[in-house]
């Protein structure tokens, strides 16, 4: 199984990490994308991808901190984005739930970092929260298509799902496609192309059921999987091993 996003750099798991990654194998993860969206998170990231064969980074300036990137941030992404095991930039996007960030702030740092991208020729990994329209119109407007990438976690429409395929974008899930009354998320799980899909964690967050409410980690992808894997009817097996190929190859992972 390829945990397609986790944040085992958070401060969750300052305490037990090593535990917590053997977990990871003992449970069949063959591959994990730690992802970093600020100077602390990012280090870490770095730090894990350096130190684990099978650990992989992603790197980005998360929307909610969009006021605090500068100008040598954005040049130390750059710089980053060389590095052999960095697979991704992000997370990037817009977050409206929060109001840390002015929103023309939050649009103008997505916009230098989709750029950037295409730059350095790297998918891209996207957070959305509560700003679906203006993720897409951007999305459009700089072109993203070039170098697609991941919509994270989703929890959109299909018909928006259908846009961001159109986009070179993969569908990514995590923890709420396994909740009942996830209706849309299922819809979008069961109905888009099997090549196009993606299984994550997001951990220490949204602990998918029958866990909700703890931490979450890389081992419990398997609960994702296997909700999937029942919408689609189709053998848990042929699931883990489409979606681990599909994440291969968006990264350019050979092994």
């Amino acid at each position: 199984m390829f945990d397609t996003h986790a944040h085992l750099n958070a401060i969750q798991f300052e305490e037990d990490l090593e535990e917590v990654i053997q977990r990871a194998l003992d449970e069949g993860i063959s591959h994990i994308v730690v992802v970093g969206f600020d100077r602390p998170t990012i280090k870490g990231a770095i730090k894990l991808a350096d130190t684990y064969d099978f650990i992989y980074a992603a790197v980005g300036w998360h929307p909610v901190d969009a006021v605090d990137m500068t100008p040598e941030d954005l040049q130390w992404i750059e710089e980053l984005a060389a590095h052999p095991k960095v697979v991704a930039l992000g997370e990037m996007g817009l977050d409206y739930h929060w109001d840390k960030s002015p929103e023309e702030v939050q649009k103008d740092v997505f916009r230098q970092q989709i750029q950037l991208a295409k730059k350095v020729k790297l998918p891209i990994i996207i957070h959305n929260r509560d700003a679906t329209q203006d993720v897409v119109d951007i999305l459009k407007s700089e072109g993203a298509e070039e170098v697609g990438g991941i919509m994270h976690c989703y929890s959109g429409s299909l018909e928006v799902a259908k846009q961001c395929l159109d986009m070179n974008f993969y569908i990514s899930f995590g923890g709420p496609v396994t909740f009942k009354n996830a209706k849309k998320p299922k819809e979008v799980a069961k109905e888009i192309p099997i090549d196009r899909l993606l299984i994550e964690t997001d951990c220490p967050y949204l602990s998918p059921h029958p866990l909700r409410g703890k931490r979450n980690e890389p081992s419990y992808v398997k609960y994702v999987a296997e909700a999937i894997a029942e919408l689609r009817e189709m053998p848990l097996e042929d699931l883990v091993k489409k979606t681990s190929d599909n994440a291969r190859q968006l990264f350019g992972i050979n092994r």
